[in-house]
């Protein structure tokens, strides 16, 4: 992967706050412990050009949030209010939903949006204002929003974002498609129907390009190719999604497409890698702030799993060989990137501008190799609930968002040690049985899989192995 050069602070660096002490880096003025991982930079390596009003020389601008509540959505918004920006949380606590239906809640205790906001305005003087509102279902009332509002950009986060989810049953599945293209498209139609030149940033994936299929480096949303008759053009990358929330994603940069092209829309589409661990700079002044920490199979991204695992002497539940490439991105430098993309939207009559938001990109295998090294756990080979291939190379370029100032955060130990802190404290709160897959993207994959008994997972007190020893 060709990448900017090596960041020269891995944690958190220009975003700290000056809470933290760095003489010793688990003192802090609020209640909240914050994780030795956390210390202070010694010089900001961010620079945004932008007119000077907000925090940091960006611009003050009003930003509607959607999809406030979830676990990208929730640190973004205080990242968002914590630069100046005024922020308008929308969400209609569907993820709050899942919890109960698939019987597994965070494994942080995640406060209510009303808890949220107050403890925010208490910790930092800033208001934040949180509307229940279905994006997918409530058209007049997301029109009125912006109208009233009147945004100067949208950020939406507002899908159902989990690939297992997406893949558990028929009406996962409809529900996946119905709210996620659904709610894309009344969001396009909104903004032309309130006339509101508002700018729409949308949180894609890594996934609609597929792993490995592109021949070489792939490129920020467009590839040159040639024509039949020998003619050259830049189009679209083609799409390859993996799962039904995958093809949502797709099908999401096809409608971003449209209304650009008819009613000029302003729209920036970030391609993602998978995100990894659970609090900011933000999330630490306050225990009511706390993001959630998703660790069962449908909603635990592959490295917040691992880390968990590890934390507990869990086994690590590595898919398969363990050869999938993926492309990961740290929780902080996701909200970092928000502001750049809202502080250089495309003007009007461009084409929408893509990003690939990723730090890094390795193999799965390796990465639990890292987790089972610190943590002294072992890696546990699991039948693959995934049609996927079982090894694959992935060169992305994230020249871009290193173009625009992003030094991103890349895998370090230390960042680990935030991520099993926080498992720590709150390992009471975890349901064994929740640990394995529990999705499966077809009929042979589930019987390859019918082995797998979610009782057989057995969490390990090391604090009382250490006595003992």
């Amino acid at each position: 992967m060709k990448l900017a050069p090596p960041p020269n602070e891995q944690i958190l660096r220009a975003c700290l706050q000056p809470q933290i002490n760095p003489q010793n880096s688990s003192t802090v003025t609020a209640a909240f412990t914050v994780p030795n991982a956390y210390v202070a930079p010694k010089s900001s390596s961010l620079t945004l050009a932008a007119e000077p009003n907000g925090v940091n020389g960006s611009e003050k601008k009003k930003v509607i949030v959607l999809g406030a509540d979830g676990f990208c959505g929730w640190p973004t918004s205080l990242y968002l209010s914590d630069q100046g920006h005024d922020v308008v949380m929308v969400d209609n606590l569907s993820r709050r939903n899942i919890d109960t239906e698939l019987g597994c809640d965070s494994l942080t205790p995640i406060q209510s949006p009303d808890v949220r906001v107050q403890a925010w305005k208490e910790v930092s003087g800033k208001e934040m204002k949180f509307v229940n509102l279905d994006v997918a279902k409530e058209y007049d009332l997301l029109v009125q929003l912006i109208k009233d509002e009147q945004p100067d950009s949208i950020v939406h986060f507002a899908e159902q974002r989990a690939a297992p989810y997406s893949m558990k049953t028929s009406k996962t599945k409809r529900y996946t498609v119905d709210n996620n293209v659904g709610g894309s498209n009344n969001l396009c139609c909104a903004v032309i129907d309130s006339e509101v030149d508002a700018h729409i940033v949308h949180l894609g994936t890594m996934g609609v390009y597929g792993y490995g299929t592109s021949g070489g480096e792939i490129p920020e949303g467009y590839i040159d190719v040639i024509l039949p008759g020998g003619r050259e053009a830049n189009i679209l990358h083609p799409a390859y999604p993996g799962s039904v929330y995958h093809a949502t994603k797709c099908l999401d940069a096809l409608l971003w497409q449209f209304y650009q092209k008819n009613d000029q829309l302003r729209i920036t589409d970030l391609h993602q890698g998978i995100v990894w661990g659970t609090n900011t700079p933000q999330t630490i002044k306050d225990e009511r702030l706390i993001n959630r920490f998703d660790y069962d199979g449908d909603y635990g991204t592959v490295l917040n799993r691992f880390l968990m695992q590890g934390a507990m002497g869990v086994p690590l539940t590595v898919y398969g060989t363990g050869g999938q490439t993926r492309a990961f991105i740290h929780i902080t430098d996701t909200a970092r990137c928000i502001e750049i993309a809202i502080n250089n939207p495309p003007n009007t009559g461009e084409r929408v501008e893509i990003f690939n938001q990723v730090a890094e990109t390795r193999r799965v295998r390796d990465v639990a190799k890292l987790v089972a090294d610190q943590t002294g756990v072992e890696m546990n080979l699991l039948p693959n609930p995934r049609q996927e291939a079982a090894e694959n190379e992935l060169d992305v370029s994230n020249r871009k968002f290193c173009s625009l100032g992003l030094d991103p955060i890349t895998l370090d130990e230390a960042l680990f040690n935030e991520v099993t802190e926080v498992v720590q404290k709150y390992k009471h709160r975890c349901d064994p049985t929740k640990i394995l897959p529990a999705s499966f993207w077809n009929k042979k994959r589930a019987e390859e899989c019918a082995s797998l008994d979610p009782n057989s997972v057995k969490i390990v007190d090391k604090t009382q192995e250490a006595v003992k020893a």
